[in-house]
């Protein structure tokens, strides 16, 4: 039968996404470099505002008023309502199944709840169906129409216009499992059977081969429920077309006679054949000519540096320096002349120089990766000159200070004091080009390269670019020498002095050929009104460094319409091509030198973001119009590449990257064997697999096409590339469309910077702008909603977030660019600092879980059965039974603890019962047996002749924590007065403390209030009149000075059932509620904790609990008048002046039990936590048992942190457990004095969501460590009966299921007191009974989801027995997504995403997850926490956070057991009295 019964295994295959971690490096745009040409490409910006706005609410800074009505209008979509077929999990690339409606005479109960085991999920079953096609068979299914079932209300219908983009989605399922008669046996061919024997042994092939049922969603829900929507690919994206590309060949490289056979050759001939020539002419910030170098003092500079380097610096008397050696050249971007003396002088002495940014602090943009760079590479001797190494940030004994992450360096100056004159015998050796290695600029060029790729490049050249790197390297520095050019230097700081000023030294220095960006171009032209005699007719070449930035085409174009008057010809403006890895990729040449005409494409974007090239027409807002870079270089190799995996040639209309072979490429990076293999030696193959060549390319990381006659147009890098949802998308094109909306009025400076984060497993588009400091608050939020739908209209992409930081934070990259890497590090670690943050997941994140769809008509029968046939037990346990027990204490005797008191008052009157500690750990009070007796008396008499109560009449007791609290306890009892403990108010928070106080009392019905002469005072003051009404009070009694009267005669009940006192208390959700505790309840209770305790009249205990409610009151007031052990009292309230007090008087008074809450516990470890040497006078080697007082779930983070910061004060490990109580039975768990250590086990917090429990290692993913709360058959309470129940069926559950914990004890509460008499809440919490299986048994419940497992352990009886684990309360659990989550597991989520995060409470308002965080820190790190929060909250829980509230500490209430009051800060929240720093709405 159960071989018959058991079910499918299903076996979901993930699919894997191959996730882009890219970072755009940016250093080379600055500012408003893309102003001309965002105006240019968007020219019809104005048609943006056709777009209709859609309204946001604005994220709310503090003191700013909250309006709720906008909110709730333009609540963002709930991602969890279920629009879509509900029929099945349908994801690509793995196999998921449906139940189908059974057969109509299979036993319903059959259909739903067989399962082989809850766990499994490793085998599958895709070869038993029949006819051995499981495809076909899945094909034919995908089309039968599945059982739906109805879906929840859609809480969003009716706020919000909601896109909702349909995936086409493929079911795929295992089959339908005929109806089984158990008449009628077949064999496998179909033929009827009718022997016994066969029939039973045929009955199991057929059960074998029988297609195995569909795994049910509702009763075992496996992990494959939860994995991530696998985005569909449309099927109507556009492919390419074209037939595959052909390898394009550059013309032949010419030959130069008597070209000088390397660099330095070149060098030496021209510093001694032509000295006088000029090199390089350097400028200073006013544009005048500081220094001309000749090609003779270079020549002779370099020889002597190269003399000295490697002759005169000497370590241990070697030389310092050996050829081969690398060296860091820092020289700022003001002095190229000496840069390129330390240049030359590096190469003739053949050590390789590594030219790196003059680091100005210690903790620069990219500081850490030049340091990086600077340690792989080995180098120990950085040069560079007197005046830079005197700006060097000094450490205190006058050295350059050690940069963060670098290795330690020398210094070297190499002005030419320092510099030693060769001798005539040595001479350097001048090798021809080879492969050795030349300079490393992170990566390594080889001689051989530079001499191919100066030789193509060839009067006077202006340099504008960094002549440290890149193309103002390989133009300002190699090429120049090699044929014996003049550079005329242009610094940064000059151009942004003076942008003209690189036209005006064209003009003056006559110039053949410019090297700029198309930001210098830029500039110009906002600054060329001032300029009319300039002229630009001399120019043969203006090479345009960046022209493969598709945004260039519009500076070229504007700058040709203004300068064209200007002598400027149209064919002299030349783009080029290139890259890092592969150098000059492509140039355009002038005409007269072969080039073809000018080419441009305007080119569809969305066509784009799939990899196809598909032309477009110019008036559309979403074209991208590329200009050509010119051809391939002569004697060079390009192909087109497909970006991700094996290099596929890519087809004619498909957009790849650029790959390059030729002599003229970089090649390796320095150190990083791997990614230099993939770069620097791809093999691009053909679609069979046949390799195009026998030579290797270099990936150029350019994304682009070959068009029209072999002309190379590019469309983007690889290192801007941003992938989401399977769409590509350039960071520099959505930085033109950012700056298309209102740039001047609002973007300081043109400063956005565009870059992906990963979250979920998919790139999320981040968007950081400087903004102005003029800017208001609305300004910047209109901003931010224009952009944000232009991004969407042109992109079709969402941004994911966009921030607003101050102007000039960013970091800045050398040329004062934004450093893109830096930036985004920042963003993750929460130093970004914005001023304005908008986040947008609820449009962003689309590849969720599909929310969880409940069964509903799985009933508890089919859960007992299904438990059978897995073979677990039903999750049920008892506590041993009080009356096997042996107890020689007379207290026993007696029924009611007012004849305990008596009667310990005549036999041992002077016993110590209790002692109270002030804050100093002196003794304030005590009372004894008698003591106690007689102050109860005189309580009582004053109860009968000043109050005039009657036996029944309900007293309230507000008093501090204290003697006199016991002792009208007592006195209400020997009255027949039913006494309600009440927290006195707070004499500095009236206005909240005192109306809690007046419920209380209202609700209660309380006849009479007895308390000290200072509270009477407060409860009548005038500051109480503001916040209640102080006439409606009823008598109240002031105990400080009563007569000394003997009670004529003590009450004694007539029924032990007869009501004792209530317990008042407000639960965590906010809800105020008493419990009635009968006489029979109180002594059980006490008697309980007595045996479990072991506690006896010899015996002390420590008590550091608030005494109003709950355990805390049973211990503070109860148990040492039934046991007769002395309690030492220490209130909470005294620990914040005196943080040591409670373990001092633990340690003085050498207590083997001690009870505390949470908040002790947490003010301990944070307050003693520095302190622990202070503390050495503390012993805590006597504690036994120290027990934490919850009604929550263990926290063990902080029981553990305060068992190892105090453990070498002596307190032992296995010390500190938990204990449980909640409502309807206070102390349903307790740690006993003897049996085993606590058991810890992991769950799969996934399962948890569904009601499971599935047993996981440690360390796993979304695994959550849960302490037992006790065990129930040795450390539990006595005699308590538990079963953990369905919280819907009300069925029992088996174990290590997830349900209800329901308890039968003799000591729970009778029921709630409440005003009304509401007996439908009675009923069900105090007298539930379960709906199947044992019927009769009366149970409470606990209103706490737990679940049993029995342990490996053995108590003293040898006995195994079971452990109780509470997951969490019912009424705070939040019903998301069709998913149960619990709000700690959330909040531990959180507080892990910053360092300043003190705190944090989650709760719902409407259908979104509110997250209220309390930052101990500045508040410039306010809204970095949005996007943490955000973050982490998607990435383990799978929700998407509503809204952020950032918060003072302290703000959130907790009460004095250390609890949340999350349904409070709810309720605070939406009245607006939070005082917010910053309230983010995430759209």
């Amino acid at each position: 039968l159960v071989a018959k019964l058991v079910d499918a295994l299903v076996t979901a295959s993930e699919c894997k996404t191959t996730l882009l971690d890219l970072t755009l490096d940016l250093s080379a745009l600055h500012s408003t470099q893309s102003l001309i040409e965002a105006e240019n490409l968007f020219h019809k910006s104005a048609a943006l505002a056709k777009y209709k706005e859609r309204k946001m609410p604005m994220p709310s800074k503090r003191r700013s008023v909250l309006v709720h009505s906008s909110v709730e209008t333009y609540t963002p979509p709930d991602t969890s309502s279920a629009s879509e077929d509900e029929g099945s999990l349908r994801r690509q690339g793995r196999i998921t199944s449906t139940p189908f409606q059974s057969h109509s005479n299979v036993e319903p109960w059959l259909n739903r709840v067989i399962q082989g085991s809850s766990t499994s999920s490793s085998a599958s079953s895709t070869s038993s169906h029949p006819g051995g096609k499981p495809a076909a068979a899945s094909n034919l299914m995908a089309h039968i129409q599945l059982d739906n079932h109805s879906a929840p209300p859609d809480v969003t219908t009716g706020l919000v216009e909601h896109l909702h983009h349909e995936r086409p989605q493929v079911a795929s399922v295992r089959g339908v499992p005929r109806g089984y008669n158990s008449s009628i046996l077949e064999t496998g061919d179909g033929v009827p059977v009718n022997s016994r024997v066969s029939s039973k042994i045929q009955q199991l092939l057929n059960t074998l081969k029988r297609p195995k049922r569909p795994p049910l969603k509702e009763f075992f829900v496996d992990d494959f429920e939860e994995l991530l929507e696998v985005q569909q690919p449309d099927p109507n994206q556009p492919k390419p077309e074209g037939n595959q590309m052909n390898v394009l060949k550059g013309e032949p490289v010419g030959v130069v006679t008597n070209w000088p056979p390397s660099l330095l050759a070149a060098l030496q001939r021209w510093g001694t054949t032509q000295p006088k020539a000029p090199c390089l002419t350097a400028l200073d910030t006013t544009g005048k000519a500081v220094y001309t170098l000749t090609y003779g003092k270079l020549w002779s500079r370099s020889l002597k540096l190269a003399y000295t380097l490697l002759n005169k610096l000497t370590s241990r008397n070697e030389p310092l320096l050996k050829p081969g050696d690398r060296v860091a050249l820092v020289f700022p971007n003001s002095d190229p002349v000496m840069f390129m003396v330390a240049f030359y002088g590096c190469l003739l002495a053949e050590l390789i120089p590594v030219p790196i940014e003059v680091p100005l602090t210690r903790k620069d943009a990219g500081s850490q990766q030049i340091g990086f760079l600077l340690g792989s590479c080995g180098v120990t001797l950085a040069l560079t000159t007197d005046a830079c190494q005197k700006g060097l940030p000094k450490a205190q004994t006058g050295e350059v200070v050690t940069f963060k992450g670098w290795p330690r360096l020398i210094w070297f100056v190499i002005d030419g004091k320092h510099l030693a004159k060769p001798t005539k015998d040595w001479h350097p050796q001048l090798r021809d080009a080879s492969a050795e290695i030349a300079y490393i600029e992170v990566i390594q060029y080889n001689m051989l390269n530079i001499l191919l790729h100066c030789s193509h490049l060839t009067e006077t050249l202006t340099n504008v670019l960094d002549f440290k790197r890149d193309a103002g390297l390989w133009h300002g520095v190699l090429t120049s020498v090699m044929n014996r050019m003049h550079v005329i230097s242009i610094p940064y700081a000059l151009m942004k002095v003076n942008p003209l000023s690189w036209i005006q030294k064209v003009c003056s220095y006559k110039a053949r050929v410019a090297v700029v960006k198309s930001r210098d171009m830029h500039w110009s032209l906002l600054a060329q009104r001032d300029q009319r005699d300039v002229s630009l007719s001399s120019l043969r070449m203006l090479i345009v460094a960046d022209g493969a930035n598709p945004w260039s085409i519009s500076s070229c174009d504007a700058f040709l319409n203004v300068f064209q008057s200007r002598g400027l010809r149209p064919e002299v403006i030349c783009p080029c091509a290139s890259s890092s890895e592969a150098l000059t990729v492509a140039i355009r040449r002038p005409p007269e030198l072969g080039g073809p005409p000018p080419g441009k494409a305007v080119l569809s974007m969305n066509c784009l973001s799939y990899g196809v090239i598909r032309v477009d027409t110019e008036e559309k807002l979403s074209v991208l119009t590329v200009q050509d870079v010119g051809q391939i270089m002569p004697g060079a190799k390009v192909c087109v590449v497909k970006v991700d995996g094996t290099p596929y040639l890519c087809k004619a209309d498909e957009v790849g990257e650029i790959c390059v072979n030729s002599g003229t490429t970089g090649m390796a990076y320095f150190g990083l064997l791997g990614i230099t293999k993939n770069v620097f030696e791809a093999v691009p193959v053909t679609a069979t697999g046949v390799p195009v060549s026998d030579q290797p390319f270099t990936r150029t990381g350019l994304l682009g096409f070959v068009g029209p006659d072999y002309l190379v147009f590019v469309v983007g890098k690889l290192d801007g590339l941003i992938t989401v949802s399977g769409r590509r998308h350039n960071a520099d094109d959505v930085v033109a469309t950012a700056l298309a909306v209102e740039p001047m009025k609002f973007v300081y400076r043109g400063r956005i910077a565009v870059f992906s984060v990963t979250v979920l497993h998919d790139d999320r588009i981040v968007l950081v702008a400087e903004q102005r400091p003029d800017a208001s608050e609305e300004d910047s939020f209109q901003w931010m909603s224009r952009v944000l739908q232009a991004i969407d209209s042109i992109h079709q992409v969402g941004v994911y977030c966009l921030a607003l930081v101050p102007a000039n934070t960013l970091p800045k990259a050398p040329l004062g660019g934004i450093h893109i890497s830096e930036t985004k590090q920042r963003f993750l670690e929460g130093a970004l600092h914005p001023c304005n943050v908008l986040m947008c997941p609820h449009t962003c994140v689309t590849n969720l879980p599909k929310p969880r769809q409940k069964q509903p008509d799985v009933g508890p029968a089919s859960m007992i059965v299904g438990n059978l046939v897995a073979g677990k037990r039903i999750a049920q346990a008892s506590g041993r039974d009080v009356t096997q027990l042996e107890d020689n204490d007379q207290a026993r005797k007696f029924l009611y603890l007012a004849d305990v008191l008596q009667w310990r008052a005549q036999t041992t009157p002077d016993h110590p019962l209790f002692l109270l500690l002030n804050s100093k750990g002196t003794v304030a009070s005590t009372a004894s047996c008698m003591q106690l007796h007689k102050r109860a008396e005189r309580v009582a008499v004053a109860l009968i002749e000043k109050g005039r109560l009657n036996v029944g009449d309900h007293v309230a007791l507000v008093y501090p924590p204290g003697v006199d609290l016991i002792a009208t306890f007592y006195g209400c009892l020997y009255a027949g007065c039913i006494p309600i403990t009440v927290r006195p108010p707070h004499p500095q928070n009236l206005a909240t403390t005192l109306p809690t106080v007046k419920m209380i009392v209202e609700v209660s019905k309380s006849a009479c209030i007895l308390t000290t002469q200072v509270i009477t005072k407060l409860l009548k003051s005038k500051e109480a009149a503001a916040a209640v009404d102080i006439k409606t009070w009823p008598t109240i009694l002031d105990t400080d000075d009563m007569p000394k009267k003997k009670l004529a005669n003590i009450f004694r009940p007539t029924s032990p059932d007869m009501l004792a006192y209530l317990d008042f208390s407000v639960s965590t959700t906010g809800i105020l509620a008493g419990v009635k505790m009968s006489h029979a309840a109180t002594s059980a209770l006490c008697r309980s904790i007595k045996l479990q305790c072991e506690l006896y009249p010899s015996r002390q205990i420590a008590i550091c609990l608030d005494p109003y409610c709950g355990l805390g009151f049973a211990l503070w007031c109860l148990c040492s008048v039934y046991s007769g052990h002395q309690s030492i009292l220490v209130p909470p309230l005294e620990l914040e002046s005196n943080v040591s007090l409670w373990l001092s008087a633990v340690s003085q008074y050498k207590v083997r039990v001690t009870f505390c809450s949470y908040s002790v516990m947490e003010m301990c470890t944070k307050g003693l936590g520095t302190q622990t040497d202070m503390l050495r006078v503390i012993n805590l080697s006597c504690v036994r048992t120290c027990m934490v007082v919850a009604e929550e779930r263990p926290r063990i983070a902080l029981t553990q942190s305060f068992s190892k910061l105090f453990k070498d004060l002596g307190l032992s490990a296995r010390a500190v457990s938990t204990t449980f109580g909640c409502r309807v039975n206070v102390a349903i768990c307790l740690q006993g004095t003897a049996g085993p250590d606590p058991t810890t086990v992991y769950v799969d917090m996934r399962a948890l969501r569904h009601d499971r429990v599935r047993l996981v290692e440690r360390g796993s993913p979304h695994s959550l460590p849960l302490m037992e709360s006790g065990k129930v058959r040795v450390r539990a309470i006595f005699f308590p009966h538990f079963i953990i129940a369905h919280t819907e069926t009300k069925g029992p559950l088996g174990d290590s299921h997830l349900g209800e914990i329901w308890v039968s004890s003799p000591h729970n509460a009778t029921g709630y007191y409440t005003v009304y008499g509401e007996e439908a809440l009675h009923a069900d919490h105090f007298t539930a009974r379960l709906s199947f299986g044992d019927t009769q048994t009366i149970w409470a419940r606990t209103g706490y989801l737990g679940f049993l497992r029995r342990t490996e352990l053995t108590d003293a009886s040898g006995e195994r027995h079971d452990a109780l684990y509470v997951v969490g309360s019912l009424d705070e659990t939040l019903e998301l997504r069709g998913m149960r989550y619990h709000p700690i597991d959330i909040e531990t989520s959180v507080i892990r995403a910053h360092k300043s995060i003190a705190e944090c409470a989650v709760f719902t308002w409407t259908n979104l997850l509110v997250v209220v965080v309390e930052l101990e820190g500045s508040e410039q790190e306010a809204l970095d926490l949005v996007a943490l929060v955000t973050n982490v909250v998607l990435e383990e829980h799978y929700l998407i956070v509503g809204v952020v509230v950032i918060v003072d500490p302290g703000v959130i209430p907790i009460n004095s057991r250390g609890e949340k009051q999350r349904m409070h800060l709810r309720d605070g929240f939406l009245a607006d009295q939070l005082d917010p720093i910053y309230v983010a709405y995430n759209m």
